[in-house]
């Protein structure tokens, strides 16, 4: 059967999550326990039979694939792909939540309602992120029928593969969790993803604090 297992990662804490502000596309790299995190998800992925390693050419992403890479048995390279990037959020990157709402109050009100076809100036439409992210995941699972395969990217792109694998439209509320270093499980196959399991961040049970959730970082 033409099946590619799938761990989709999510990178590991910055300074801007911890701020809760905007990284979008811009390369903000991870703190301490990001770092952590990274290589406690690598350890948690070392016995797994990994084929490949792909992720986002953001630092923030590209580091945490890193540390999965060099615990893999064998080692592996990673290869980034500009496709696994976050959205952009234009004219809103690097700026607070806090910042956005009171300086740009009818973007905040757009963006909280999940507009599908809204997108900051200079940046990048739901609708557009979704169809970027299931051309590039079908582009980087195909090739893999029969093997495991890692993706480490960002809390929009966990978000649409979510949305994908269980079928769910762009505009549908978020009950699931998208927190920094969780192992996200996958089936990818000609007609679609489906859904193994989501959020694990048992690896991550003896860090002080929880991983930051997209939904407060």
């Amino acid at each position: 059967m033409e099946v590619t297992r799938i761990f989709a990662i999510r990178h590991g804490e910055t300074a801007w999550n911890v701020d809760t502000r905007i990284q979008g596309q811009l390369d903000i790299g991870l703190n301490d326990l990001g770092h952590w995190q990274a290589s406690r998800v690598a350890m948690a992925l070392q016995d797994e039979p990994i084929e490949a390693i792909y992720s986002s050419d953001l630092s923030r992403a590209f580091d945490t694939a890193q540390a999965i890479a060099k615990r893999a048995n064998p080692p592996l390279a990673v290869t980034p792909d500009v496709g696994l990037r976050e959205r952009h959020f234009g004219h809103l990157q690097g700026k607070t939540w806090a910042d956005i709402e009171s300086e740009w109050p009818q973007d905040a009100k757009l963006w909280r309602g999940r507009d599908p076809h809204w997108s900051p100036e200079g940046g990048e439409s739901l609708t557009a992120l979704r169809a970027r992210i299931s051309q590039c995941v079908n582009q980087l699972a195909a090739p893999h029928t029969g093997q495991s395969i890692v993706l480490v990217a960002h809390g929009g792109v966990m978000d649409v593969l979510y949305r994908l694998a269980t079928q769910q439209d762009t505009q549908a509320p978020r009950t699931w969790h998208l927190g920094n270093a969780a192992i996200n499980r996958l089936l990818w196959t000609p007609q679609g993803l489906s859904l193994v399991g989501w959020g694990d961040v048992s690896h991550l049970q003896d860090a002080h604090d929880a991983p930051r959730d997209e939904s407060t970082a």
